[in-house]
């Protein structure tokens, strides 16, 4: 895949949607935190589910600390991995307000030192919260990135530095959520939706599917 065509898909997904967000639900740069920890292996519905609630009673490292692990697991239970979600986020609450005054760190050091927190939960964080140029490699968008030919690579830190590499700088700010959202909702892993797929023709997947007979009609 060319320059010309990579720009040329980006062009489409902005045209599309100028202003992607995530579909996580919150307020403030540390409930974006811990909602993005809480994502892992779980689906942005069941977060946002447990975390409505959570964030009325408990929306600061202060009141979340306060739960303590029993406390918050009552909040997160239906979450996959909830009990281990639960001892990290008590612990970055904890870290939060004893090293960086009960602030969400904007360093990715300090970001990457918090409890449950990896590269990919450091790139949403930086990008979402604060701006930075970051792409955040989930498993839709190293599919999305293989199977098209956009930024192959065999683990999620080689698609990241192909993406920063192949995005032109003007689309990379949003350039993580349009490919998220795309890999979520068309280029889905059993059988993407190619027929209604907006950059289909620029896509180098040799296997495309075509519509279900009846499906226009449902």
């Amino acid at each position: 895949m060319n320059a010309a065509q990579r720009r040329e898909i980006f062009a489409r997904l902005r045209a599309a949607n100028p202003e992607p967000a995530t579909e996580l639900e919150y307020t403030s740069n540390f409930q974006l935190l811990i909602a993005v920890i809480l994502s892992a292996q779980a689906t942005d519905r069941s977060v946002n589910l447990a975390t409505r609630k959570l964030f009325t009673d408990a929306p600061t490292p202060q009141a979340m600390l306060a739960l303590g692990e029993s406390g918050l697991s009552a909040y997160i239970n239906r979450i996959g991995l909830y009990q281990g979600k639960a001892r990290n986020v008590i612990a970055t609450c904890r870290q939060l307000l004893e090293l960086h005054g009960g602030a969400v760190p904007r360093a990715r050091e300090a970001l990457e030192s918090l409890p449950g927190v990896g590269r990919k939960t450091a790139n949403v964080v930086l990008n979402t919260a604060f701006g930075e140029p970051t792409i955040a490699v989930d498993t839709h968008i190293f599919r999305l990135a293989n199977r098209s030919g956009l930024a192959p690579g065999k683990t999620p830190l080689a698609v990241e530095n192909e993406l920063l590499q192949a995005v032109p700088e003007e689309f990379r700010h949003f350039a993580h959520h349009w490919l998220i959202l795309h890999g979520r909702y068309v280029c889905k892993a059993r059988r993407p939706e190619c027929w209604r797929c907006l950059i289909a023709d620029l896509c180098e997947y040799p296997d495309k599917t075509v519509e279900p007979a009846g499906a226009a009609a449902g």
